[in-house]
């Protein structure tokens, strides 16, 4: 049976609050979106809706779910709920009276709808349904007009939300906002600076069970256990250990290793102080970077488990350890490089988070193609680990969901 992936890429507002999913499709056999086969839109609406369901994959957010022109004049199209998606039509449809029609009776149903990955050259010939978008994709690689900023505006003053794709660096981003973009998407983690003021602060309530169990008779097992579950506050520790109160001899492996050379007293102090910080969060919201820690984390335990069976929690907690770090360049705004040295990081999980380098490393890269929706390379990992048919695909799907649950405590699928 082929396997299916999906793939879900936030849609953030200015503030880096996520605003919706888009959810794309792969298969086995395709590197790059399936653009043009309706099958695909229908396999990914399914998805949703049967193999996931939508609290788990999407929490309280929209999907846009890209459609051709096939899937749009089925009539199929008026079973899907709306709402829970928003039609993405491909830019390359063309505007002819039959999808302008079948667009306006979307609209009256209302069904939410958008154009993907739009020309800004272009904005003309979509004008004909302007009354009937909600949101328009905008892609500045495509050429930008002169008059960018009276497009953007004229578009606003439909009410549509203006959506900029393919945001990779800070150059892009700062463009997007000052051209009057109101969402965005693309790799924001491959530039650090995108999203330069965030702040990763952990609940009060979280911080005081550590502290109680720090302070009681409990096993360093249970303590780290308790961290792990907190990546707000882990990230919060490796900062506090970069920060240069300690100095140690020995390499750092994993969370516990920190825990058992920190020793439990100034461990205590530290989240004593946390808790009478002003930085505290008392909220719930989830930055985006904190959702990719949550989601490497998950996918490099859960694959060293798939690929040894007898890994212990030593080479667990390794396996953990290279998801928080892989993004603390991030967060602490220097190279990776530096921050893994000032850490004083064991070499298992420093060449595996910079080079690639052993089993970690392995599993490290696949989780960076997971994310890209790189399928060829995650077929080449299962034969290359001999493991069975959608062993990586159940993987990414309960990861998925776990992330969701984690963004949306209390949701259920």
């Amino acid at each position: 049976m082929e396997n299916v992936y999906l793939g879900r890429q936030p849609i953030v507002d200015s503030n880096s609050a996520i605003c919706a999913y888009e959810i794309l499709y792969r298969d086995k056999n395709k590197q790059s979106n399936i653009d043009g086969d309706r099958h695909a839109s229908a396999s990914v609406i399914n998805s949703v809706l049967n193999v996931f369901g939508t609290k788990s994959l999407l929490g309280d957010h929209k999907a846009f779910i890209k459609i051709d022109e096939k899937f749009l004049m089925h009539d199929i199209i008026f079973t899907v709920p709306k709402e829970f998606f928003i039609f993405s039509l491909l830019s390359k449809e063309d505007m002819s009276e039959r999808v302008v029609e079948r667009i306006r009776q979307l609209h009256a149903k209302g069904y939410q709808l958008c154009i993907n990955n739009a020309s800004l050259l272009e904005m003309d010939r979509y004008a004909v349904i302007f009354k009937e978008l909600t949101h328009m994709e905008i892609d500045f690689e495509r050429g930008m007009p002169s008059n960018v900023k009276d497009i953007i505006k004229k578009l606003k003053s439909y009410n549509i939300t203006v959506i900029a794709t393919k945001i990779e660096t800070t150059k892009d981003y700062i463009l997007a906002k000052e051209l009057g973009c109101e969402w965005f998407e693309g790799y924001f983690f491959a530039e650090p600076k995108i999203i330069e003021n965030e702040r990763y602060e952990p609940s009060q309530s979280h911080i005081l069970k550590l502290y109680n169990l720090l302070l009681e008779d409990v096993s360093i097992d249970e303590i780290t256990k308790e961290f792990e579950a907190n990546h707000e506050i882990t990230v919060k520790l490796l900062q506090f250990i970069n920060s240069g109160v300690f100095h140690f001899r020995q390499r750092i492996s994993s969370i516990h290793h920190i825990l058992v050379l920190v020793g439990r007293i100034p461990l205590a102090q530290w989240l004593m102080l946390m808790i009478y910080s002003k930085s505290v969060s008392k909220d719930n919201m989830k930055s985006p970077l904190m959702l990719m820690v949550k989601s490497r984390t998950e996918l490099m335990e859960n694959i060293l488990k798939a690929v040894d069976k007898n890994a212990g929690s030593n080479m667990m907690g390794e396996a953990y350890f290279v998801g928080v770090l892989s993004l603390v360049d991030t967060i602490f705004s220097v190279k990776l490089e530096t921050v893994l040295e000032d850490m004083h990081v064991s070499d298992e999980v420093k060449y595996a988070i910079l080079y690639d380098e052993g089993i970690l490393g392995d599993i490290f890269s696949l989780v960076r193609d997971i994310e890209a929706f790189d399928t060829y390379a995650i077929s080449e990992f299962e034969k290359r680990h001999r493991l069975q048919d959608n062993v990586i695909k159940n993987i990414v799907l309960q990861s998925i969901k776990e992330v969701n649950s984690f963004e949306n405590p209390g949701l259920s699928s």
